[in-house]
């Protein structure tokens, strides 16, 4: 199959960096900028990384994560993630966002210049040691305290503002019915039949209400690969990463991002996880009761984002196209099973946890 995303799509992968060139950056010049302007030195080891690079750095006694920005990304993006971990910091240092590792001169990251005519951002963190959510069976009062934590972490953002934030994010929900070009990678004639349920979904129930939703910074990508926990801790959660899909958006996509992992796992209880979730999220954010249906709904559509990007991955990387299929038929799975359950017995669910 080869086909290529309609125009405004494409503007937004390109607006999302999600068409950089996978150019490495040279080992010995990153680790020349670590040592010269944060005094660190070790091994360093790339991780995988869905734009830029990423790597992993064990010095003497301490570990950290190095990010290096997408070719094209521009500055203020690059810096908006940095500059919101940065405000959580200092605006509520008692949530457990990953710490910022500042350079020898107190700053944030540090401008690379490869010398032919274009810069990256170069950005150090702490390293968490720990279990990732995705790597544990959360049970219902677990994921209760995730719940809370993200709602306390919306609520701390609530008067957080930056430039960048109002960039156009092609995972940011309501750029969902820009996607429908993407059903055509799907070769499954039932599962284009699932996703074009979901686009017709969102077009009669949240599209309409999207000048009227409540507004601000979020975090965009709440979601268990993201969550470091702690099992034998009563907080549950140790760190919080990567705001690199931080956007200017509505609120209540936010918890709809993590729902979408969460919902279809189970036959029997397709949305049970997702109640618990959002009942631990009403406790410090609650939802605005005229957008509570629309949860739902901006779920399937994360769920259905994420099936659908794996083909588009998969035809331009071949290579990797049997793990990204396997994970597209784990994504529809879910969404068939979520779907099965009628949308209004889940709306009154989540209003009978929330009260």
């Amino acid at each position: 199959m080869n086909k290529s995303p309609d125009a405004v799509f494409q503007r937004l992968l390109e607006e999302s960096s999600l068409l950089s060139s996978s150019q490495s950056i040279d080992p010995l010049l990153l680790k020349n900028m670590l040592e010269r302007h944060y005094g660190l030195s070790g091994r360093v080891e790339r991780l995988g990384s869905e734009k830029g690079h990423t790597f992993r750095l064990k010095a003497d006694a301490n570990e950290y994560l190095v990010k290096v920005s997408p070719s094209d990304e521009p500055e203020p993006v690059t810096a908006l993630q940095i500059t919101a971990m940065r405000y959580l910091d200092d605006a509520a240092h008692a949530l457990p966002i990953q710490r910022i590792k500042s350079t020898l001169d107190r700053r944030d990251a540090v401008l690379i210049d490869l010398g032919d005519g274009t810069c990256r951002i170069l950005s150090v963190f702490c390293f968490v040691e720990g279990l990732l959510w995705e790597q544990m069976d959360a049970n219902v009062e677990q994921l209760t305290k995730l719940g809370d934590m993200l709602g306390r972490v919306n609520s701390a953002l609530r008067l957080f503002g930056h430039p960048a934030a109002a960039r156009s994010l092609v995972y940011d929900i309501r750029h969902f019915h820009h996607w429908a070009g993407l059903v055509e990678y799907t070769p499954d004639p039932k599962r284009r039949l699932l996703a074009q349920r979901v686009f017709r979904l969102f077009k009669e129930v949240v599209l309409p209400r999207l000048p009227s939703l409540e507004m601000q910074v979020i975090h965009g990508d709440y979601a268990p690969n993201n969550v470091v926990v702690d099992p034998h801790s009563d907080v549950f959660v140790k760190a919080i990463l990567d705001f690199g899909d931080a956007v200017h958006s509505a609120v209540i996509f936010d918890p709809a991002n993590t729902v979408a992992h969460l919902i279809g796992r189970s036959q029997d209880h397709p949305w049970q996880d997702a109640f618990a979730f959002v009942a631990g999220y009403e406790q410090s954010r609650p939802i605005n009761e005229s957008e509570l249906p629309l949860l739902p709904v901006a779920a399937l559509a994360r769920l259905t984002m994420l099936a659908l990007i794996r083909y588009w991955k998969a035809e331009r990387a071949p290579d990797q196209s049997e793990e990204l299929l396997a994970s597209a038929a784990y994504y529809w799975a879910n969404l068939e099973r979520a779907m099965a359950v009628p949308l209004d017995d889940v709306i009154a669910r989540f209003r009978y946890r929330a009260g």
